[in-house]
């Protein structure tokens, strides 16, 4: 039988809720050439019934049961004893796998030569279920050599030093005949002689683990003596370092982390009882004076000082000294935060209430997405304010990191700042597309313009489940006009969100820059987005939501295409998505937040409901909705009857052959493009910015430019029309 891969070792105690996730994460990768030894450590719940569950089920698992709980350590090396991978992958009985994972670090692990130890990245999965990237990320970069040496990306020592983010080659295990010693810590003495008397390394920068925040279980979280653990696992840590002279130089690292260690031992809390913080202080001394590094530096700033002062000296007082000290300092701080917290709002809303009675001024105050990046709707109206009402001067409200985004010509304003609130209270235009961030109530002479956002499909307003009925209608009694792009809009609109406003139906403001567009434009937004030249760009924009989740498997799909395709996706996922397969346009940063840069810059939407599929059918380009997403939003919050310009997949092998034959761009889908143009994208015809202007600033009701029959319209250039010339993978 030939070898596998992987080997996973998956020791197990008392995590009989977590231990069916944990395994199928690993039994469903992509990946399949592994082997999962699953480790029962003698646990009294039914941890071992659910490992032979799954043995049974797939052959490719090795039970393993204990007769008594020996603990991580041992349970791993029972384990690591029956393994015969290439590489050994070690997981915790209550952590996961994140998809594809396995397959990224066997295609890292053939482009490095198969080095001793691969560093991978983790997330922390907290209770209600968002994850977190390890903010050292940075240390696995993977530009530069590799494999490299641990003297080269000295750099790796910072992250945390457990064994879970790492692969090993088992015959590097063997030949330095490593094993785990019995421990709560028992991390400690494996991972740092296994970095450091490694050949070769490489790094894998990308989230391969979902590490689990528990509330209760965790041994690490659970207050005891077998904390003092700590000292003993060090201290084999050096005696590794005594055997090997030519290592020696990483005593003096080693010892700062070993200090820094003691210290988050002992401050965090749960960890020690109250009456054991004296003996772990005097242990921590001992330990501190039998390790000093000679010469060893001292460590950098004022907080790593007096955290090697506290460990060195074994000092009680000292130790609660130093954390009366940093708990009174943290408390006077955020006192003096709140109160001039308290003190700003209080005089920006005395600035506001006296700026409200001050004459209007000929000004209008434009914002995005309540305050992100200049682009949308808003956007195209601000250049059309300038081009046809120069005399009234304009203003974007973004904060300082998105200034970049807006033109030299317009006044950028930071929101809530003194400026913004004046600019809010004597402006005589206010045009937003969801609002300031801030209830805001149009004065006599104020008007206030809410552009409606794409098509919409998801049902809104007072026809969405389960209504904020006083939120909607504040909402609509704030509006002055609403801009609606067709008729559809108008009727939902009006509807969901019953007011006094006027409508007026001209068109999308941002579809102008798509009948200008030039070929040259298309490949600027596509340089700005990293787009490769040549490839078909897929922007997969599901609708934004909470739940449910998207539920495509972009990673899937990518490897299905192969080559000649990009995927865009909105939905960020850090550190999880293949490099140069699968681009995160999720950033808030300009020109990432511009629908008109991502709708130029792609060849093809995928998505369930997004109200930008008015936009790719005004460009008339191919529309595939991914149709599980739509049934479970449509059962979740309701769709409105709007017929798909386009194909609706049902699985991922479907879309990825409507894409790889080009049959999502036929005739047929040509057709419903067409009839979705003429009925829900009749005003999108170049000039609708100008239309807005001239009634809404100008005044004019008679002489506005007449819209553009369809037929008529200048087609807007494609960057990589999609063809049948790719290969399903």
């Amino acid at each position: 039988m030939p070898l596998p891969r992987f080997s996973v070792i998956v020791p197990a105690y008392q995590v009989q809720a977590y231990l069916h996730s944990c395994l199928e994460s690993v039994l469903g990768q992509s990946y399949t050439d592994l082997e999962l030894i699953a480790v029962d450590d003698g646990s009294p719940d039914r941890c071992g019934a659910i490992i032979d569950e799954f043995a049974a089920r797939d052959p490719r698992v090795r039970p393993v049961h204990l007769e008594r709980n020996t603990g991580l350590g041992p349970a791993r090396n029972a384990g690591m004893e029956r393994a015969s991978g290439d590489y050994l992958i070690f997981l915790d009985g209550d952590d996961a796998l994140t998809p594809h994972a396995l397959r990224a670090v066997a295609e890292r692990l053939e482009r490095t030569g198969d080095p001793d130890v691969l560093v991978y990245d983790y997330a922390r999965l907290h209770l209600d279920g968002t994850t977190v990237r390890n903010r050292l990320a940075a240390e696995l970069r993977e530009d530069g050599p590799a494999p490299f040496r641990p003297d080269d990306r000295p750099g790796l020592l910072n992250l945390l030093m457990v064994v879970w983010n790492k692969a090993y080659r088992r015959a590097y295990l063997e030949r330095r005949e490593l094993r785990f010693p019995p421990g709560c810590y028992e991390d400690t003495p494996f991972t740092y002689p296994a970095l450091l008397a490694a050949d070769s390394l490489a790094t894998l920068d990308r989230v391969c683990v979902h590490y689990r925040q528990r509330r209760h279980g965790n041994i690490l979280g659970t207050p005891g003596p077998q904390h003092f653990d700590v000292f003993a696992q060090y201290d084999r840590v050096f005696a590794f370092l005594d055997t090997r002279p030519e290592l020696a130089h990483w005593r003096g690292p080693l010892f700062h982390r070993m200090t820094d260690h003691c210290f988050t031992v002992l401050s965090r809390a749960g960890r020690l009882p109250p009456h054991a913080h004296r003996e772990f202080l005097r242990r921590a001394r001992d330990l501190h004076r039998r390790h000093r590094a000679v010469p060893c530096p001292p460590p950098a700033g004022l907080r790593a000082r007096g955290r090697h002062l506290v460990i060195r000296s074994g000092s009680p007082r000292l130790w609660h000294a130093l954390r009366l000290a940093l708990l009174t300092a943290r408390r006077a701080a955020r006192a003096a935060r709140a109160a001039g917290r308290a003190a700003r709002t209080g005089l920006l809303r005395l600035h506001f209430a006296v700026q409200r009675r001050l004459p209007l001024r000929d000004l209008a105050l434009f914002t995005a997405c309540g305050g992100g990046a200049y682009g949308g709707d808003p956007g195209a109206l601000e250049a059309a304010f300038r081009v046809w009402s120069p005399r009234t001067r304009t203003a974007w409200a973004a904060p300082r990191d998105l200034a970049d985004t807006v033109p030299a010509g317009t006044l950028r304003l930071t929101p809530y700042g003194a400026a913004w609130w004046a600019a809010l209270a004597r402006a005589r235009h206010l045009v937003t597309d969801t609002g300031f961030g801030v209830p805001v109530r149009p004065r006599p002479g104020q008007v206030l313009l809410h552009t409606l956002d794409g098509l919409p499909l998801t049902r809104e307003g007072l026809d969405a489940p389960r209504p904020d009925v006083s939120s909607v209608l504040a909402d609509a009694d704030a509006r002055n006009l609403c801009l609606s792009g067709d008729l559809h809009t108008t009727l939902v609109h009006e509807r969901g969100f019953p007011g006094r406003y006027t409508t007026l139906e001209f068109g999308r403001p941002r579809t102008d820059a798509y009948q200008r567009a030039t070929a040259a434009d298309v490949a600027r937004a596509r340089a700005a987005l990293g787009v490769p030249a040549g490839r078909t760009a897929v922007l997969y924009a599901p609708t934004a939501r909470q739940v449910p989740a998207p539920s495509l498997d972009l990673e899937d799909l990518a490897r299905r295409l192969g080559e000649g395709f990009v995927l865009l996706t909105t939905v960020a996922d850090p550190g999880t998505y293949p490099p140069g397969r699968v681009l995160d346009v999720s950033a808030t940063a300009a020109p990432l937040a511009d629908p008109t840069t991502l709708c130029l810059a792609s060849d093809v939407l995928l998505t369930d409901c997004s109200p930008l599929i008015a936009d790719f059918a005004s460009l008339d380009r191919p529309v595939i909705a991914w149709g599980p997403d739509r049934a479970a939003l449509d059962a979740v919050r309701g769709l409105y009857p709007v017929p798909v310009p386009g194909a609706v997949a049902g699985d991922v092998a479907e879309l990825a052959r409507l894409l790889a034959t080009g049959a999502c761009d036929g005739p047929a889908a040509a057709e419903l493009r067409a009839a979705f143009r003429e009925r829900h994208c009749p005003y999108d015809d170049g000039r609708v910015a100008e239309r807005v202007v001239r009634r809404v600033v100008l005044g004019e009701r008679s002489g506005l430019p007449a819209v553009t029959a369809p037929a008529e319209r200048r087609p807007v250039p494609a960057a990589a029309p999609v063809t049948a010339l790719f290969i399903l993978q």
